[in-house]
């Protein structure tokens, strides 16, 4: 019996492979779409006849039955209140007035999450029928981030597409387009590093994919800020050329300044595509949004460590507990930047990669960290990089037990205060497990996520280069692709810590 030939073991093996690809994705595909249809029910409670004048149902916002879940949304919330009822183009016509209170299609969000709540609202006349078609035009979003999940790091996205922050959060609020955009940054950037085996080398430049990335993180910037953080990380991984630090000899042409700038550059021209119209027709209208979001305090409704810790120690929401959170949390944001990116540069210096995607989840758990208002729904944010990155299940399991727990009992804390009711032991008790285990978890991921390797290899190219091979290796991570240094293209061992 003769033997196989190598290229039809080859052929079979891809064969093989996308078979079980195709099984992989239809298995977390479908994990996503029961995920979300419970949290589509679940939030569906709260809508249906009747409904007032400006289309508000009856049943908002504590719903027809006694769920386990609250049902409250900001989907339907924000019906009344910002003119998407009256289907008023966001921004354009809109203000703020002196009392705080936006009006004229003004949004408190980004242009982009201000469009998405208008195209939802087409052909809608209750809150119902808003959150009906809102959550339709964002399942998709959720769907491509679980397929990007699944290619990157095969049955890890599990975590984000069977878990109960799905459930929770997907129409929740406009979280899943911008948690899209950054997912889809970290496989743009994973795809251009993966080896062409026709050609041997990078299937995209590094400057090429570094700055579609960065075009990708900034739409997520106009949606709803957070990517934009990561364009900073991004551009220093280009500036290092995605490699090891190579000889200290070399000087400057060990960094691609170059190539950081048309990362930095791509965002700042899409951005600005983006938002100039907005700031064109309606500079008013636009400038409300950043106005609202800088006189926001940091109340009950934040689920921040300024709210559940300081305002103890200043005897409650007093001048000196708003002037002490204006001035400490932007702060703190910023020193909590400048560490962990100080923390990546160091570990380049001492041999690794420059870890981008571990900087930019430490940047966003600094961001949630310290900033004055932490939503519930941010867990959106935060759980694709608990799937990209390898840190510790326990901290995971940690900050999804708070998270569940926060969920289940802060929408209910609110309605005690509104209706003047006891306060329940339990509600009080399930706020501060979750307020607390979160910060604690963030506070520790300062840390593990820049150190975190990611889950999925890299290409060989990124092995310490000697000096005399630099030369070579700028040529080709400069417009043909990196050198190859292995012979299969794909490193066959364990990531670095840090690598991306």
């Amino acid at each position: 019996m003769s033997a196989v030939p190598v290229a039809d073991r080859r052929r079979l093996r891809r064969h093989a492979l996308r078979g079980e690809t195709a099984v992989l994705l239809l298995v977390l595909i479908l994990f996503t779409l029961a995920f979300m249809t419970l949290g589509f029910l679940g939030k569906l409670d709260c809508g249906g006849p009747p409904y007032d004048a400006a289309g508000r149902s009856a049943h908002w916002p504590v719903g027809k039955h006694e769920l386990l879940m609250p049902c409250y949304s900001d989907l339907q919330f924000l019906w009344i209140g910002r003119d998407i009822n009256n289907h008023v183009f966001p921004f354009i016509h809109g203000g703020i007035r002196p009392d705080g209170v936006l009006f004229g299609g003004a949004v408190e969000y980004p242009v982009l999450s201000g469009v998405l709540m208008y195209i939802g609202a087409i052909g809608a006349h209750t809150d119902t029928q808003f959150f009906v078609h809102s959550a339709i035009l964002l399942a998709p979003f959720g769907i491509l981030v679980t397929v990007m999940l699944g290619l990157l790091t095969r049955w890890w996205a599990l975590l984000w597409a069977a878990t109960p922050p799905l459930i929770l959060y997907a129409f929740h609020n406009w979280e899943l387009p911008v948690v899209a955009t950054a997912v889809g940054a970290v496989a743009i950037m994973a795809y251009g590093e993966s080896i062409s085996p026709t050609t041997g080398r990078p299937r995209i430049p590094l400057r090429v994919s570094a700055s579609l990335a960065s075009a990708v993180l900034a739409v997520g910037f106009c949606l709803k800020l957070y990517p934009g953080l990561f364009v900073v990380p991004l551009a220093l991984y280009v500036a290092t050329r995605g490699l090891r630090r190579v000889d200290p000899a070399a000087g400057r042409r060990a960094l691609d300044m170059v190539g950081a700038a048309w990362v930095v550059g791509t965002a700042v021209v899409v951005v600005a595509v983006i938002e100039l119209p907005f700031m064109i027709l309606g500079y008013a209208g636009w400038k409300a949004s950043l106005t609202f979001q800088g006189r926001r305090k940091s109340d009950v409704d934040t689920n921040s460590i300024w709210y559940w810790g300081l305002r103890h120690l200043t005897d409650g929401m007093t001048p000196t507990y708003n002037s002490i959170v204006g001035v400490a949390s932007p702060l703190l944001i910023l020193v909590s930047f400048v560490a962990v990116i100080t923390l990546g540069v160091r570990m380049w210096r001492s041999g690794a990669v420059f870890p981008w995607v571990g900087v930019s989840a430490a940047m966003l758990a600094g961001f949630m960290l310290f900033h004055k208002v932490h939503s519930p729904q941010y867990t959106l944010w935060i759980l694709p990089f608990f799937v990209l990155l390898q840190v510790r299940w326990q901290l995971i399991a940690v900050y999804l037990i708070g998270d569940l727990a926060l969920d289940l009992t802060i929408f209910r804390l609110f309605g005690i205060y509104t209706s003047g009711e006891p306060m329940k032991w339990w509600v009080m008790t399930g706020v501060n497990i979750g307020v607390w285990s979160h910060m604690v978890v963030l506070a520790v991921l300062l840390v593990a996520f820049v150190r975190a390797p990611v889950r999925w290899a890299r290409p060989g190219a990124d092995d310490a280069l000697p000096l005399r091979d630099y030369p070579t290796a700028v040529a080709v991570s400069a417009g043909r692709g990196r050198r190859d240094t292995t012979e299969s293209g794909a490193s066959s061992s364990t990531p670095p810590a840090g690598s991306s």
